[in-house]
């Protein structure tokens, strides 16, 4: 699977974090679009129309739950999947994520090769629904 114009939005609060994801992303491939809180990152969806987005759940303005039901709750941008990417590893928080329809959930620290390999499973799956 290419990656090859394959648009991710990250959305951290953390600028490191955001720099290495962005860092590794684009050496796969991926065209990346960064947003620091959750006013910005449901901003940025609407406007990049990304094909997959990565969020974190702690986040100023709107925490990633907030955005993620947000985007799921909007027919235009519902399709698109959401990796949760987050310290918050109870399990109340992994289950409301995937109730409000969190694609993937993975917990910080994490494995950068994982995530790469999380992302890259959900959006061919998407092209395989778009093709």
């Amino acid at each position: 699977m290419s990656a090859a114009k394959t648009k991710v939005l990250i959305c951290d609060d953390d600028p490191l974090l955001l720099e290495l994801m962005e860092f590794r992303l684009q050496a796969k491939g991926y065209d990346v679009v960064k947003a620091v809180d959750g006013a910005e990152a449901l901003s940025r969806v609407g406007g990049e129309r990304p094909d997959i987005v990565v969020l974190d759940a702690m986040m100023p303005k709107s925490d990633g739950f907030e955005v993620l039901a947000r985007i799921k709750n909007d027919p235009d941008l519902s399709a698109i999947p959401v990796v949760m990417l987050t310290a918050r590893k109870g399990e109340k928080d992994i289950v409301s994520a995937l109730e409000k329809g969190a694609d993937d959930y993975l917990v910080k620290p994490f494995i950068p090769e994982e995530l790469l390999a999380r992302l890259a499973r959900l959006v061919s799956r998407r092209q395989g629904r778009r093709g």
